[in-house]
């Protein structure tokens, strides 16, 4: 099997610890034609000193301002033609023939927009773990609207072993259909520059189910991510990011939720916002911040819906159940399209 070219898209912003192992292992694919776009994002800790002997192997765009992660990305995707993305964080090293088997799990089904491989933790430093733990094998959402990834932190022992349909790819990782990118993006954008950082994996995740594609998990691409951000270190992350997720909490619903599917979720989704609301309040002053840069993105995070929902091929019932306090998968050998999915939902 020939494997078609593949553009790797990374964003740095002050990546100088990371960048260089990561680069080594993406170059380190074999029998794959690979295209290596890097964004630094107006670093100034001595990561464009690291990248410089890269500089023949990769293309560096500078950034003199941080873009964020997603235009970031976006800006990465439009400097490349290949026919699959690989979203990739710096923070991430990859195991020899990701890529491959990544693609190879995509060509199961033509309608897999994106795949998810097995991203095992790591420490920070690329420092190993005394015992292998999971970080993401994929996004679930939950009736509350948070979104999960799915089996973090448990030890690594068999349960995630095979190829499942899941509700979408954490983008530290995640390999995209250059057709799913084009046929989902919005105004020529893939990811949305609203949400700056966090969370824009989810709304691509969302956005693409809705339009008819789907997401598989194969555990014989594995990777290995230093995660800096989850709900357990929150008090510890940025107050800049914090602020960000709970913006983007709010406008991942705002593009996204079906009249049906909020029906069918508003108490839990309800019960969870006013925790949200309430922590803004007494512990995390700094994150009311969020709900005025979300009165700034609110028109266009409508006219956004209003193309979403236009353009939506899958039906209610189908979006919500993938909505569930569990983790969700579904079994590539049994699942069968449902016929609303083939043409536009009116």
């Amino acid at each position: 099997m020939s494997v078609p070219p593949v553009c790797v898209s990374i964003v740095t912003h002050n990546s100088r610890r990371y960048i260089r192992r990561c680069l080594e292992a993406v170059l380190s694919q074999h029998e794959v034609h690979l295209e290596v776009v890097v964004v630094d994002n107006a670093s100034t800790d001595g990561t464009l000193k690291v990248l410089s002997p890269f500089r023949r192997r990769i293309r560096l765009i500078r950034s003199r301002h941080n873009l964020g992660f997603a235009a970031a990305q976006n800006l990465a995707i439009r400097h490349s033609s290949a026919p699959w993305v690989l979203a990739l964080n710096p923070d991430v090293l990859l195991t020899p023939g990701f890529l491959r088997s990544v693609i190879e799990a995509a060509d199961l089904d033509p309608r897999a927009g994106s795949v998810s491989g097995k991203l095992l933790s790591i420490g920070p430093g690329f420092t190993p773990l005394p015992e292998p733990r999971i970080d993401s094998t994929g996004i679930y959402f939950t009736p509350a609207m948070r979104h999960f990834d799915r089996g973090w932190h448990e030890l690594d022992e068999g349960r995630f072993q095979r190829r499942e349909y899941v509700f979408g790819a954490s983008a530290a990782a995640a390999l995209y259909r250059r057709e799913m990118i084009e046929d989902i993006s919005i105004d020529g954008e893939f990811f949305d520059p609203d949400f700056f950082t966090y969370r824009e994996d989810a709304d691509v995740a969302w956005r693409a189910q809705l339009m008819g594609w789907r997401c598989i998990y194969t555990p014989s691409a594995v990777a290995h991510h230093v995660r800096t951000v989850s709900p357990e270190n929150r008090r510890s992350v940025s107050p800049v990011i914090n602020m960000h997720s709970v913006k983007n909490r709010f406008l991942l619903r705002i593009k996204n939720a079906t009249p049906g599917l909020l029906r069918r979720c508003w108490w839990s989704m309800l019960w969870r916002d006013l925790v949200v609301v309430g922590g803004c309040l007494l512990v995390e002053p700094a994150s009311l911040r969020a709900f005025w840069e979300l009165r700034q993105c609110a028109r266009r995070a409508m006219a956004a819906r209003r193309i979403i929902m236009a353009r939506r091929r899958t039906p209610d019932e189908t979006i919500a159940q993938w909505f569930d306090f569990k983790a969700v998968a579904q079994p590539i050998t049994t699942m069968e399209i449902p016929q609303a999915v083939l043409t536009p939902v009116s």
